[in-house]
């Protein structure tokens, strides 16, 4: 159980509250976009869990199923699950396709905010806070 419980571990969201939870989040928010079918995304869950649980009060960690909610995934060109993004401030700051380790997610989050990825990699969406295509 988590000590924080004011802070949930992990949590899905979906389309409808996508803006309010992580574009418009006071704290950074890594998104898993993950499918349940997914054998790389059952590995990742409980690794999930843990960066989660280690970055409580700095990032919230959240899940979007890419199968029910395909306009986020196309908008955000996830092309493999599981795609983690991490977001600061609305942007897309880092990406990490497949599976990784716990250490390997906080030091890629750690990295944003060193400064070495000052700038959206390639593959960021094309308008910020707008993420319905319609």
């Amino acid at each position: 159980m988590n000590p924080n419980q004011d802070i949930p571990p992990l949590t899905d969201i979906g389309a409808s509250d996508f803006d309010s939870a992580v574009l418009r989040s006071k704290l950074p928010v890594l998104v898993a976009f993950w499918a349940p079918w997914s054998r790389p995304c059952q590995i990742l869950d409980s690794t999930l869990d843990q960066v989660a649980t280690a970055c409580a009060h700095s990032a919230m960690v959240v899940r979007v199923n890419a199968d029910d909610y395909p306009d986020l995934s196309l908008w955000y060109e996830v092309q493999s699950i599981p795609t983690l993004l991490y977001f600061v401030d609305g942007d897309v700051r880092a990406k990490i396709v497949g599976t990784a380790s716990k250490e390997a997610i906080i030091a890629r989050m750690q990295s944003v905010h060193l400064g070495a990825d000052a700038k959206a990699p390639e593959a960021a969406p094309h308008a910020k806070n707008e993420h319905d295509p319609l």
